[in-house]
């Protein structure tokens, strides 16, 4: 014991600033590499471990500096003065944890002093720090990169309710990193009640996490999925008016929301719903017929009069039209000269949004939020046998699998944001109103992936999604909400959420405005260890924060299936041959369908 002691010293500390430590490396050191139980060790190298020990206790710190630029400004001036400096061989540490007996924690109860020795962390060292948590609390997600022996754990619990980020450039293995921790959770028998919900807006994931998922998608194949439709009377009226083109006046836009209002109110005395009306507003997801809504606010627009000015004298219909075609009554047509038939002086002039409303709605593109199926309300209000939003609810998370795949590949991309906004809106309005209740988020947390995050989470838009997610990020934690972000950039993410999460697991990532990003989010002592980032491996990444005893640098392990988001492999499909130019028709098909089936 003794003797691995004396061959794994190699400096003493020579000054203690908080807990950042300077150690000038013992001029006695033969080598870098020094061997220890049969096993090589690197000194110095950037993001390593290193141990003082004191007495019974170890301190154990991360290597941020190495050589002439860890030299203490003291030691700097005052060898200055001498003409030279004589020793290169210095480092600085970041102080983590400290080792007591057989356990490690995180944090420091006691600091070293001038002249402790410092030693290289062994591997039974390493087994120390990661391996005292309860296997039911953590998950293996790889090996720690200084030692492929080792398991790479995190805390499960921590991780769902601090919140975490996976960020990294494109390639760098962030789908293979969601994938694998998604994996794992679900292979934990003992979680029965097991709820994670992945929002992904490219449909990467299907594949990767077929066996413990069940995907939802628009336009979904029979048999390879279920179809995924959102209740547009769940949006808030806001969202549901920026869904449709045109712009509205201030006094346009009162006078829908009136009547939406009206229609909710109305439609909760049909349904039976044990609802006061002062308690329903706007917002409220109570079903209405938006057809019925654009046809009467369209009629309104068209009616003509005998007497300029009186409603009484409304002339009949010439020839009806139809609610559920969307088409409009036709009436006299107004005179261009002071004679009747005169226009409605009551009008709105809203023809031009509601021609654009019409085309949206008869665009099957966008049935699965307008003509959401079961869910559609006829002209009154009512939906067919009884159905109601538990329904969906049932439907997404009341399945025999742990993960609920919400593929947003084929929803139009001018509104991706709005519908990734309901739906997180929808679920979080739930697990608050139901917080006391089994399903709720407190008896039955929800673990929310949000995949390319970026694209719908962008830095000061005051959109549906982003005011939700920063929302979750800030309160998530007390209702059993839990956020997993992915991105490949960081740097337009909103920095409030982004500072939310309590786990950073950075990738390789080349872009320095994304890494400087990153950097902010990390304590300052370790920002140095961001400088590794462009090196680091396909599938390496370093792990900071609470999921962690330790900040680490490990490797993912390789998902079976792998996420639809790998690069093609170029060589192998350049040596097919040629394709069948009847594909041409097919893709010209698709593209105008706007289907990848």
């Amino acid at each position: 014991m003794n003797n691995n002691r004396n061959q794994s010293k190699i400096g003493e500390v020579e000054s203690v600033s908080g807990n950042t430590i300077s150690v000038k490396l013992a001029d006695n050191i033969q080598s870098t590499l020094p061997v220890i139980d049969g096993v090589v060790y690197r000194v110095g190298q950037v993001g390593s471990f290193l141990k003082i020990q004191l007495g019974y206790a170890n301190l154990f710190g991360i290597v941020t500096q190495m050589g002439a630029t860890a030299i203490p400004n003291h030691v700097r001036e005052m060898e200055k003065e001498v003409g030279a400096i004589h020793n290169n061989r210095w480092m600085k540490l970041l102080l983590v944890g400290e080792q007591i007996g057989k356990k490690f924690e995180r944090g420091i109860t006691q600091f070293p002093t001038s002249g402790d020795s410092v030693h290289i962390v062994t591997i039974d060292d390493l087994k120390i720090v990661y391996g005292d948590l309860e296997t039911t609390d953590t998950l293996s997600i790889g090996n720690i990169s200084v030692s492929e022996s080792l398991d790479a754990k995190i805390d499960l619990g921590k991780l769902l309710t601090r919140h975490c980020a996976i960020v990294g450039s494109t390639g760098a293995g962030k789908s293979n990193a969601v994938s694998i921790i998604l994996e794992r959770i679900a292979q934990k028998k003992e979680f029965k009640s097991a709820r994670i919900l992945l929002i992904d807006p490219h449909g990467e994931y299907n594949e990767a996490l077929k066996v413990h998922g069940k995907v939802f998608k628009i336009n979904a194949e029979e048999g390879s999925s279920d179809e995924l439709y959102i209740p547009f009377w769940a949006l808030s009226f806001d969202e549901l008016i920026s869904s449709f083109e045109g712009h509205l006046s201030p006094t346009q836009r009162e006078y829908i929301r009136e009547e939406v209002l009206k229609r909710k109110i109305k439609s909760a005395e049909n349904m039976g719903l044990d609802l006061a009306a002062e308690k329903i507003s706007e917002d409220s997801p109570v079903p209405f017929s938006l057809k019925k809504l654009w046809f009467d606010l369209d009629d309104f627009e068209r009616q003509t009069f005998r007497t300029r000015g009186d409603l009484s004298t409304l002339y009949p219909v010439e020839i009806a039209g139809n609610v559920s075609n969307l088409i409009s009554n036709k009436y006299p047509i107004p005179s261009t000269t002071n004679t009747p038939p005169y226009l409605n002086i009551r009008a709105q002039s809203l023809l031009k949004f509601l021609d654009g409303m019409r085309n949206k709605l008869l665009n099957q593109q966008y049935n699965f939020l307008y003509s959401p199926r079961s869910l559609s309300p006829d002209e009154d209000g009512r939906i067919p046998d009884g159905k109601d939003l538990d329904d969906l609810f049932i439907k997404w998370f009341s399945h025999d699998q742990p993960i609920t795949i919400l593929d947003l590949s084929e929803v139009p991309g001018e509104i991706t944001t709005s519908v990734s906004g309901t739906i997180l809106k929808i679920i979080y309005d739930a697990l608050f109103w139901g917080q006391n209740l089994s399903v709720g988020g407190k008896k039955q947390p929800l673990l929310v992936v949000l995949e390319e995050a970026h694209s719908y989470l962008k830095a000061g838009e005051d959109s549906i999604s982003s005011r939700i997610v920063q929302k979750i990020a800030k309160e998530g934690r007390k209702y059993g909400c839990g956020l997993l972000l992915v991105t490949q950039r960081p740097s337009e993410l909103d920095e409030t959420v982004l500072s939310q999460c309590g786990t950073l697991i950075a990738l390789r990532m080349t872009n320095s405005k994304d890494r400087g990003h990153v950097s902010a989010a990390v304590q300052d002592e370790l920002q140095s260890i961001i400088d590794l980032l462009p090196s680091l491996r396909v599938g390496e990444a370093l792990i900071t924060g609470e999921a962690v005893k330790i900040p680490s640098r490990i490797k993912f392990h390789k998902i079976a299936h792998a996420p639809k988001s790998e690069d093609p492999d170029v060589i192998e499909q350049w040596k097919k041959e040629r394709p069948n130019n009847e594909d041409y028709k097919e893709l010209v098909v698709r593209w105008r369908s706007q289907t990848l089936t």
